[in-house]
């Protein structure tokens, strides 16, 4: 079996995280290919080095002494290297950021080092080999992977070692061999592309969370995490606003059929989260809750056209509209005689009454506009298994004195969506996750 393991900055902020890492790695053999961050915060006003190294490249961009701040950088990796009692020549490799600098190395160079270090760090103390990403990771210039080039150097890189290696994420080459960055999280993508090109049994993705969890911490107390949730459920999450694994950052694996589990580094035990194309027990009759999560997102504008008989010819005129002034439309819910366009806020305030009036004037009907809404999603497989979902929902917001301005299930019964109040927005995520959960308890 082969697995793809990343460990985030979290899990390698410090001598202690390197030795939990070490423990899991070694734990199973199958832990072959390792990918890794640059060391996170070790406390909670800590800096990351990822964020040390942009502050350095500033120093140098305004012709402020940088090498104070270098310095800072190289204690922190002094601390680790001879906690962990390994040999690795800190010095030289500083002394090659120092001279590649003054040649004008610029910006992305200086801070891939956060997680090359980290991973020249990490292979010496595991006893694996580094594999370079400048060699293997190939991005264009809009930032974009090319698949197919990158994923021949993996497999050839891969084939010249002995099976275990370590690889800093966040950064591949451009073609003219210049380092680049990916997004903030760019090691989930590197994790998943290594995984994708080596035909991985499973992707590991450690962090300092026991898994996705069912609602936002910042609004529910200690939400449980989702045991098992598939790719789409995770999309819909993500989509409205679920602070989850990007969707670029599992694209790779989902197109390869590569599950991704993740994990806890701080609970190696816990099982934490599977995520998947589809399960094999996905009636799942006997599991404790009918929902997988609940997420929320502030600020839409909901414009509602009430006509008698609206035809689909008429809805089609409405989405025009839109369409002709390059306004997003988000989300759309109709009935016999209504239909509702969802708007982000972001949208001006002038363009959407101007555009309320050439709807009213169009369709002959009548056109409201609400603002400061909320859509909560409810995200679940087995709401097709399960009956009185919605009744649920009504029962349990009714009894707490929340308005519905809007509620939309999906055709494919994946989700239900709750337009309220700006103001009721998180009331009603903790009112919701505490009747599902307690409900199907």
């Amino acid at each position: 079996m082969l697995k793809v393991a990343k460990f985030g900055g979290s899990s390698l902020a410090d001598e202690k995280q390197f030795a939990k890492v070490k423990s899991i790695v070694e734990s199973d053999p199958g832990r072959k290919v390792i990918v890794v961050s640059a060391p996170g915060k070790r406390f909670s006003k800590d800096n990351k080095i990822t964020d040390l190294l942009y502050l350095c490249y500033a120093h140098i961009k305004y012709g402020v002494d940088h090498r104070p701040m270098l310095e800072t950088i190289k204690d922190r990796y002094r601390e680790i290297v001879d906690s962990l009692k390994i040999e690795f020549d800190l010095e030289g490799a500083f002394r090659v950021i120092e001279e590649d600098l003054a040649k004008g190395a610029p910006e992305s160079y200086l801070v891939s080092r956060g997680e090359y270090l980290s991973a020249r760090i990490t292979a010496e103390y595991l006893g694996f080999e580094f594999v370079d990403a400048k060699d293997t990771v190939f991005l264009g210039y809009d930032g974009s992977i090319e698949t197919e080039k990158t994923y021949e150097a993996i497999r050839l890189a891969y084939s010249k070692t002995k099976g275990c290696i370590v690889v800093p994420g966040f950064f591949g080459s451009l073609d003219d061999g210049e380092i680049a960055l990916m997004s903030r999280g760019g090691s989930d993508i590197t994790g998943a592309i290594f995984a994708a090109a080596l035909d991985a049994d499973i992707y590991e993705n450690w962090t300092d969370v026991p898994g996705i969890l069912m609602a936002d911490p910042s609004i529910v107390k200690d939400p449980y995490p989702i045991p098992k949730i598939t790719y789409d459920e995770l999309r819909e999450l993500t989509y409205m606003g679920a602070k989850v694994l990007h969707e670029a950052s599992v694209y790779p694996v989902k197109v390869a059929g590569i599950p991704v589990n993740i994990r806890n580094t701080n609970d190696p035990e816990a099982a934490g989260t599977l995520i998947d194309e589809s399960f094999e027990d996905d009636d799942m009759k006997d599991d404790k809750f009918y929902i997988t999560g609940i997420t929320g997102k502030k600020h839409y504008t909901i414009i509602d056209v009430k006509k008698d008989n609206l035809s689909l010819e008429a809805i089609s005129a409405v989405m025009q509209v839109f369409v002709s002034r390059g306004i997003k439309v988000e989300q759309v819910s109709s009935g016999l005689d209504v239909f509702s366009v969802i708007l982000e806020n972001g949208v001006n305030k002038q363009s959407v009454y101007s555009i309320a009036a050439e709807i009213e004037k169009m369709t002959g009907g009548s056109v409201k506009i609400s603002e400061g809404i909320s859509m909560i999603a409810c995200v679940s497989r087995r709401m097709v298994f399960r009956s009185g979902i919605s009744g649920l929902i009504f029962g349990a917001l009714g009894e707490n004195n929340i308005n519905i301005r809007l509620i939309s299930q999906g055709a494919r019964e994946l989700n239900i969506l709750i337009g309220v109040a700006d103001e009721d927005c998180d009331r009603t995520v903790q009112v919701l996750y505490d009747s599902f959960t307690k409900k199907g308890a």
